[in-house]
């Protein structure tokens, strides 16, 4: 239950945005010549945007009670469990019985929550991106041909054949210019950087005169 609930989602999110990928619109006829080709992290661009950082900031803050609610009842089957095998001897069998289901009972209802959680929070991340990604489709598909590419590769899914993809050049990666050309045609702003933490204040404590050693 110490698992961090981001980490949980993300795991669970991976499928999910494979299939939701299927839903886009399918490219239109190259036209002919000689092939041009590029490559794009196309999840990632969609995310990427400014309008998919927003929404997704909006989607953590908003799950962001259910973590702590999540967090605090790992916290506390951590401490009955520690309390019954520190108290193990001094228990009776029955005592011990009791203790151990009400632990266990506990522990089924974390894994309920965090299920249910997960589940909410990831059919809300696929309507975030579904409801983005036919956008920036539109976009790819205009600076493919306003840059005429012959081919555009999506390079987010290795794993599914064909193709494998193992080399490019950098050049040919499209990520970056799709996601600068949506984010004009959204308007949406870019999120405000993260306040970077305030140094901690140096030591005051005086030193040991003459090099001696201080005292403990």
């Amino acid at each position: 239950m110490k698992r961090s609930l981001a980490l949980a989602f993300t795991l669970a999110s991976g499928i999910a945005l494979s299939a939701a990928a299927q839903t886009l619109p399918s490219p239109a006829a190259a036209p002919a010549g000689p092939a041009k080709v590029a490559v794009i992290l196309f999840q990632a661009a969609v995310f990427q945007t400014n309008e998919g950082q927003r929404d997704m900031a909006d989607l953590q803050k908003k799950y962001a009670p259910k973590e702590t609610q999540l967090k605090a009842a790992g916290d506390e089957i951590e401490t009955l469990t520690k309390e019954l095998q520190a108290q193990g001897d001094k228990l009776s069998d029955a005592a011990k019985a009791v203790k151990a289901k009400v632990i266990d009972e506990k522990k089924k209802q974390a894994q309920r929550q965090l299920e249910d959680v997960q589940t909410d929070y990831q059919n809300e991340m696929l309507e975030i991106y579904n409801g983005l990604a036919s956008k920036v489709y539109d976009v790819l598909a205009s600076y493919a041909q306003q840059q005429g590419f012959t081919l555009v590769v999506d390079a987010t899914q290795p794993q599914q054949q064909p193709p494998v993809i193992l080399w490019s050049s950098p050049s040919t990666d499209i990520t970056r210019p799709v996601i600068e050309a949506y984010n004009a045609k959204s308007g949406v702003p870019a999120p405000p950087a993260p306040v970077p933490a305030a140094p901690k204040p140096a030591s005051t404590a005086p030193k040991p005169a003459g090099g001696a050693p201080a005292a403990h």
